[in-house]
């Protein structure tokens, strides 16, 4: 007899067109107690997937009632909204009461509420279908009789609390893990106590807790581990007869001091005509196959994860620091963009080939910025062999960046935070990443192997995901220009704005105080960056056609490329294009991106409030990057953190805020708060809990 599958149980709803009770759902299938078991496993999955919904004794389609799958979000200001998963559908809003049980983060059914005239589209959710936390991070905050703790999710958007039992004594305010069980009462619930993390203002313990309440992945399975076993620790000899072998060429990596995987070489030779640029980049798709449990565990992370004191890197260290990555004076398997210039920089022609090659120096960017933009004679020498290819890098790499800008490439001028953690001293700072020529050198190479790679790919007609950032939406232009009239700027507003007339705008504000105010206002109308198979162009780099290629070992979407390149250069094509496959990958790999950025945003906030939870009282330098009708926020110079002044705290008028020219204003003394502005504060509170620093004026 057939195995009795979900299509068949779906295909007996639809028949019906009715709700149907388990007896009839027997009744149809058998009344052996082995096809009545499977039927009941059956329902289970469908309950669970969304499928269908028990109402009463009856199970009914979920399409056909008038609620609605998705995932509820939950703001810092307890409402909720549930994303429905058919994307074609609005945000819906979910008050507080009508979350029965439903958290942050879970897949659930809403039920749509009568639309109130002008108002949002309001739910009520009817089911939780699966949660979106099985592991939380909580704060102890007191102990209950001899083994049990009350704990509090470090998570604000949960506003509930947990009991966990341990025979351990757990000090207040220790972080710990918690899986999550029933509930016990309303905003109460069961948990086993997973792991102690430890005090809450170590830096160390803090990264744990992002970690966990991103849900970013830590170990690698079993089956990836025994995998990097199998792979073969050196070149086999049929391999390098298959390719180029440019062992001979003075390749260097030039990286981060801390950086332990390397990517990318570089080589560049002066010619008569111009210049060749020879870009290796580590051949990851060599060693992971498509679809090896490598190649899943991979696109399950999507990227690499960086934290001030460790990585959860996208591959094992054996591969990410040890077979892949481009170590100094190790023959390396790479993929090579070999591409000649002119005299100005522009870019000829590219040949794309498999290559080995044996990096002679892994050079810093502090290194090369001594040796060549400083002209320090000892760094000059311990690196004598590669130094005059390293100056004919800079030419080059200067003279790209002029026509790239001559072309309307944007360049945000706005500081990088850098988390330094000194272990001895027990100190903790936050200052702007130094940056020099030496890294725009590698950017401006890496950029335009990006463009010659998607423009080959493009060119033969291979399906690839492409890196695309939208044009910035007219209306957030508009308020932008709109806000900048009320400045000496007063820039007349573009009916199609081009990346040339932002980057004017950004120009002209170099030399002023509206420096800060322009880039920061800038950046955030626009649009994000993100990855597609459908070739949108890249709005920021003024570019028609690009893509990831350059950095395999941290980012799937860069794998991807590869495998599209090796498939042009083997001649082999696929029969059908699988956009929409193609699709739904960059829609997932953005997400992931995305989830990369949110923890990293994250851990720059409990980093900077770990590094002043001390400095209450202490007087500081800010400058005011944004406004709220409750306050404004301030960053300050001294430290690369954020806070907040509140309106509540000053106390010399009544201030209101004035949207349409972005300011604050006192009703009485007419004194006026504006962005960009720069300030003297005075540090009031800090709190890990809300991740907020609170500032009051200074004089």
């Amino acid at each position: 007899m057939k195995k009795i599958t979900v299509k068949d149980i779906l295909k007996v709803f639809k028949k019906a067109d009715k709700p149907l009770t388990k007896k009839e759902i027997y009744a149809l299938f058998g009344k052996k107690k082995s096809i009545q078991k499977r039927v009941k496993q059956l329902l289970l999955e469908l309950e669970q997937s969304g499928k269908i919904m028990a109402t009463g004794k009856a199970f009914c389609l979920v399409h056909k009632l008038p609620v609605l799958k998705g995932t509820l979000e939950v703001q810092r200001s307890g409402v909720g909204f549930v994303i429905p998963e058919d994307k074609r559908r609005k945000d819906i809003f979910v008050h507080p009461d009508n979350f029965q049980d439903a958290w942050h983060g879970d897949t659930v059914l809403v039920a749509l509420l009568p639309n109130k005239k002008g108002k949002n589209v309001e739910g009520r959710i009817v089911k939780v279908l699966q949660r979106g936390i099985v592991c939380l991070v909580g704060k102890v905050k007191k102990q209950i009789g001899k083994t049990a703790f009350l704990v509090k999710p470090s998570d604000l958007r949960l506003k509930f609390s947990l009991i966990v039992e341990s025979q351990d004594v757990l000090p207040i305010n220790t972080l710990v893990s918690v899986k999550p069980g029933s509930s016990l009462e309303p905003f109460l619930w069961s948990g086993e106590l997973l792991e102690v993390l430890g005090d809450e203002s170590c830096l160390s313990v803090q990264e744990k807790l992002v970690k966990i309440n991103h849900n970013i992945p830590t170990d690698f399975p079993e089956e990836v581990l025994k995998e990097v076993k199998q792979l073969p620790r050196s070149i086999e000899a049929a391999e390098l007869k298959s390719r180029k072998d440019l062992r001979l060429l003075n390749f260097v990596t030039i990286d981060g001091a801390k950086a332990k995987d390397f990517d990318d070489a570089v080589y560049v030779e002066k010619k008569q005509k111009g210049y060749k640029l020879f870009v290796a980049i580590a051949d990851v798709s060599h060693y992971v196959q498509f679809s090896s449990y490598l190649d899943k565990e991979a696109l399950e992370r999507g990227n690499s994860y960086y934290f001030p004191l460790s990585v959860e890197p996208m591959f094992p260290e054996e591969l990410s620091n040890g077979l892949c990555s481009l170590n100094p004076n190790e023959p390396k398997l790479v993929m090579v963009v070999e591409t000649d210039f002119n005299q100005q920089g522009k870019r000829l022609k590219s040949k794309f080939y498999p290559a080995v090659i044996t990096s002679k120096f892994r050079l810093t960017y502090t290194q090369v910025h001594k040796a060549i933009e400083l002209q320090d004679e000892e760094e000059r020498l311990k690196i004598k062999p590669v130094l005059a290819m390293l100056e004919h890098s800079y030419e080059l790499a200067k003279k790209i960046k002029s026509l790239r800008i001559k072309r309307g490439s944007i360049d945000f001028d706005l500081p990088e935070p850098e988390i330094n953690l000194d272990l001895q001293e027990d100190v903790l700072d936050i200052k702007p990443r130094k940056r020099y020529f030496s890294h725009q050198l590698i950017e401006e190479f890496m950029v335009t192997t990006n463009e010659a790679v998607a423009e080959f790919l493009e060119s033969k007609g291979m399906p690839f995901l492409y890196r695309v950032h939208p044009e910035p939406k007219e209306e957030k232009l508009e308020s932008l220009f709109q806000l900048l009239k009320t400045t000496n700027l007063a820039p007349s507003v573009p009916h199609d704005t081009t990346p040339k007339d932002l980057q004017k705008l950004l120009l002209k504000a170099e030399q002023t105080d509206l420096d800060f105010l322009v880039n920061r206002l800038l950046l955030r109308s626009m649009m994000q960056a993100k990855y597609s198979p459908v070739n949108e162009g890249h709005f920021g780099l003024a570019s028609s056609s690009y893509c990831h290629f350059t950095s395999p070992i941290r980012r799937y979407a860069d794998l991807v490329v590869h495998r599209a390149l090796k498939n042009v250069l083997q001649n082999q094509f696929p029969r059908k294009k699988k956009i929409t496959k193609l699709k739904k990958l960059g829609e997932k790999l953005s997400r992931l991106e995305r989830k990369a950025m949110e923890a990293e945003r994250e851990i720059l906030k409990r980093a900077s409030v770990l590094a002043l939870k001390d400095k209450v009282g202490t007087r500081f330098s800010g400058v005011i990057s944004s406004l709220t009708d409750f306050g404004f926020w301030i960053e300050l110079e001294e430290i690369l953190a954020e806070g907040l002044v509140r309106l509540s705290s000053l106390i010399d008028d009544y201030y209101v805020f004035v949207p349409e020219r972005q300011e604050i204003r006192g009703q009485r003394t007419g004194k006026v708060f504006k962005l960009g502005q720069k300030i003297k504060v005075r540090l009031e509170k800090t709190s890990l809990e809300t991740l907020q620093l609170e500032f009051s004026l200074s004089k």
